[in-house]
């Protein structure tokens, strides 16, 4: 399986911090936020190489943090050409980028680059091997919160039965996180689907299409998670890290303190 990290985006919302670097780059805790993310796929074995997909205006950026990035796998910068908000591929379009710039023909984990969690993915590669193309879910579990989202309906087998891209009378509380697993016979159905004149940029909408004609199924994780879309929301993250370090080095102290006396 590749891992494909969706890093193309100049995240306006975030300005000034985002103007003169990538979203994925800035410090959640003293760490750039990849990190997090990275930590979590080197932990999947079936993962055999990841790619990062950005643009020309933070290609360098990626380029020198992965120079001196000491991971387990292989990481490779692809810079998709653009320049500009305007400009920009958008998701579906930076995969296809990808497939085609590095001729993928694997089962493809893709994943937004501004997404934090805590579970383990090894868990959702074990539900993909058994249902097939899979979404990561989460429940908000507040309605007003859900329709800043892609609303999922699933059977009781899991399979994905109806999605709507952020409805104004959202059904359910369970969204549909940028987390996919794609079996690779699959993946020419992106092409498919650009090639219909769909919208290239909001991967929901490439989700909701998928499941009309594949089964699809929502693999619901639990534990913290963290969109960073906004300066609130980057705060947040940045505090509750900050945190956990801080209760893991407690923990950590206090557990020697008890060796020592032992």
């Amino acid at each position: 399986m590749k891992a494909l990290i969706l890093a193309a985006g100049y995240a306006t919302r975030l300005y000034p911090l985002t103007k003169d670097r990538p979203k994925g780059l800035l410090p959640v805790a003293g760490r750039p936020m990849i990190e997090y993310i990275l930590k979590r796929i080197e932990r999947v074995e079936e993962i055999n190489e990841i790619y990062v997909v950005t643009n020309e205006a933070f290609a360098r950026h990626f380029q020198e943090w992965r120079d001196t990035y000491r991971g387990k796998k292989k990481i490779d910068i692809l810079n998709d050409g653009t320049t500009s908000d305007e400009s920009k591929l958008g998701a579906i379009g930076d995969m296809k980028f990808a497939l085609e710039e590095k001729r993928i023909d694997d089962d493809l984990f893709v994943m937004a680059g501004d997404n934090l969690f805590e579970f383990d993915l090894s868990q959702f590669f074990s539900f993909f091997k058994e249902k097939g193309a899979s979404v990561a879910v989460y429940d908000v579990e507040d309605k007003d919160l859900a329709k800043r989202y892609g609303i999922v309906k699933l059977d009781e087998g899991g399979r994905m039965i109806d999605f709507q891209e952020k409805p104004s009378h959202p059904a359910t509380t369970l969204v549909s996180v940028c987390m996919y697993m794609f079996p690779r016979d699959k993946l020419p159905l992106i092409f498919a689907y650009l090639n219909e004149g769909n919208n290239p940029d909001a991967p929901g909408f490439y989700i909701a299409w998928l499941q009309e004609r594949e089964p699809v199924y929502g693999f619901v994780f639990h534990g913290k998670w963290f969109d960073i879309g906004d300066l609130r929301c980057y705060q947040e993250a940045d505090r509750e890290y900050k945190q956990n370090i801080k209760y893991e080095k407690s923990n950590i102290k206090k557990k020697f303190t008890e060796f020592l006396i032992l």
